[in-house]
């Protein structure tokens, strides 16, 4: 018997190399991790197919995390500002009630009051409101802030009724903020 030995056919061999692309192409995308967005279907990654840690805040859409997200019981105590380290709490009579940064106070006329604070405070913010230096209620009244003239670490405070802008002696609560 005799046997033929053909080689096959140009249809053949191209088809068997489309055939083995094809499928290969998708082994070496999961072999070497280059799948993107275009073969992942939506919605069918879930949080325990994402390395933990591997996600930073430049990978999520804005607002797209809320606060329900965030356990607030390992939230640790907000420190205070190093930019808000000077306040004062002064009653009427110009006596310091409480305060933060080494601030002294002294009532210097009617309505007229001066908080000095150990360093210079010309280049900082002030910030004052009418208040009660307990638990009474704030009222109402004017309270003005500039800088001590005569003083670089102090702020002049003046406060005054009203109704008629006369000055009056109140109780306030001043922060300054470098």
């Amino acid at each position: 018997m005799r046997r033929f030995a053909r080689l096959p056919s140009p249809a053949l061999v191209i088809s068997c190399i489309a055939l083995f692309v094809a499928l290969g192409g998708v082994s070496y995308g999961l072999a070497t991790g280059v799948i993107d967005s275009r073969e992942i279907k939506n919605n069918s990654i879930r949080g325990l197919d994402v390395k933990n840690r591997s996600i930073t805040g430049n990978d999520v859409a804005v607002d797209r995390l809320g606060g329900g997200a965030i356990k607030e019981s390992t939230l640790a105590t907000v420190p205070f500002s190093n930019g808000t380290a000077k306040a004062a709490v002064v009653n009427s009579a110009g006596v310091l009630v409480r305060e933060r940064g080494g601030a002294s106070s002294l009532r210097t006329g009617p309505g007229r009051y001066a908080v000095s604070f150990p360093s210079d405070v010309r280049g900082c913010i002030y910030i004052a409101t009418i208040g009660d230096e307990g638990v009474g209620g704030p009222g109402s009244g004017f309270i003005s802030v500039a800088s001590l003239a005569t003083n670089a670490n102090s702020v002049e405070v003046r406060t005054a009724a009203a109704g008629n802008n006369t000055p009056e002696n109140r109780s306030f609560h001043l922060i300054v903020s470098c």
